[in-house]
């Protein structure tokens, strides 16, 4: 394949981190190898899905799948970004008076 076009991938192992409460909804991953993520990689948590009820927080380990993407791909990236960041400017925060 072209490396240009062609995807590597590696495993590693990852910790999770899901809360769900009053104060926080989040939920985290973070690589053990402290991978260098660039735009376009992936990352693909494995196991089955996790439901968090409220007002729990688990911390987790499962392994993952990092996707690196290609130079071609990683571009195209990169430029859409900048559309795709110039539809929030768009967005209003302000509150409207109802009549």
């Amino acid at each position: 394949m072209i490396p240009a076009f062609s995807r590597r991938s590696r495993d590693t192992q990852c910790t999770i981190e899901i809360e769900h409460s009053e104060n926080y909804l989040h939920a985290h991953v973070e690589l053990d190898d402290e991978s260098d993520l660039r735009p376009g990689d992936r990352v693909r948590v494995h196991g089955a899905p996790i439901q968090v009820s409220f007002g729990q927080r688990l911390k987790l380990r499962r392994p993952a799948t990092v996707e690196r993407a290609p130079w071609l791909e990683r571009q195209w990236t990169r430029l859409t970004a900048r559309f795709e960041l110039s539809e929030l400017y768009e967005i209003s925060f302000s509150s409207r008076r109802r009549l």
